[in-house]
């Protein structure tokens, strides 16, 4: 009996990672893990620094509010990057997300996993997740070539890219958030009389909003970032705001991109300070997702 339970004992140890067995292997795994944290850490930090004092001569009011200018280098801005990409992600999410949290909704809640088309979506799906960027860029094209449209640089043209891109975080960050939901939520409102339909609309999709909203804003922190699917789209220099899905619209990616590649010390100093701004862009974003997380996050 004192053996079977210095057995469970050392299961229980085991299991919760509490184990005091060390030996020479593993604590030279687990050190190497710790080193390549650290040095992947340190290779961003160094980075971040390093691309802060260059761009910081360049933290002035013309790089929010100044347009890009080839002929004065010192004043070169943003402005047309920033809003573009604004615009850009706002017609990113209406065209994705709706969608995206329909499908999660269809695919988690009401379809059939042993029907064939239904396992076809399931498999693309995962395989979606790990397409490459540029892929979705091509398919942009080819959707605005399909429908008749001659400028492909519009905004449009680049929330179609951006859309196709994170429609599949959307919908396997949404179904994880409707299976978190117990069970019991369900069948206590199906067995008061409500339908399927009913359940999921009033009990189930709300309950799973937090994790939902988290997953579609680090979605879109995502796309905000992205400039390979955007250059095949031919994006390029703007100097005027967007005014509407069919205006020629450039991406702040799209201009760090440009005046990066520019020999001019000021281009590079500008390109700096415009990857300070993005980061704080996808920063502010991932901070949203994080307080919604933990302001309506529920414990079941």
């Amino acid at each position: 009996m004192s053996t079977a339970a210095t057995a469970a004992a050392q299961t229980v140890r085991l299991t919760a990672g509490r184990s005091r067995e060390r030996n020479v292997g593993s604590l030279v795994f687990l050190g190497l893990l710790w080193f390549s944290l650290f040095f992947g850490v340190m290779v961003l930090v160094v980075l971040i620094i390093d691309t802060m004092l260059k761009g910081s001569v360049r933290f002035d009011s013309d790089l929010l509010f100044s347009y890009e200018s080839s002929l004065n280098p010192e004043s070169t801005g943003f402005r047309a990057g920033i809003l573009g990409s604004l615009w850009l992600m706002v017609t990113t999410a209406v065209m994705a997300v709706p969608l995206g949290i329909a499908a999660a909704v269809y695919l988690e809640e009401f379809s059939n996993s042993r029907r064939w088309y239904n396992r076809i979506i399931e498999v693309n799906l995962q395989n979606l997740a790990a397409v490459p960027s540029i892929v979705y860029g091509l398919l942009a094209v080819a959707v605005m070539a399909l429908f008749g449209f001659q400028q492909k640089n519009i905004v449009l043209g680049g929330a179609i890219a951006l859309a196709l891109l994170i429609l599949p975080v959307v919908i396997i960050t949404s179904r994880e958030a409707l299976r978190a939901v117990p069970r019991e939520i369900r069948d206590g409102s199906l067995a008061l009389g409500a339908t399927q339909w009913q359940t999921t609309w009033r009990q189930t999709l709300p309950s799973a909003i937090p994790g939902i909203a988290t997953g579609t804003i680090l979605g879109l922190s995502r796309a905000i970032g992205e400039a390979a699917p955007l250059l095949l789209l031919g994006l390029g220099a703007v100097r005027f705001d967007p005014e509407g899905v069919l205006s020629r619209v450039t991406a702040l990616p799209i201009q760090i991109y440009r005046l990066s590649t520019q020999s001019q010390v000021a281009f590079q100093e500008a390109a700096s300070a415009g990857i300070i701004v993005l980061l704080v862009m996808i920063l502010l974003l991932n901070g949203v997702a994080i307080f919604i997380r933990n302001k309506f996050q529920r414990s079941w």
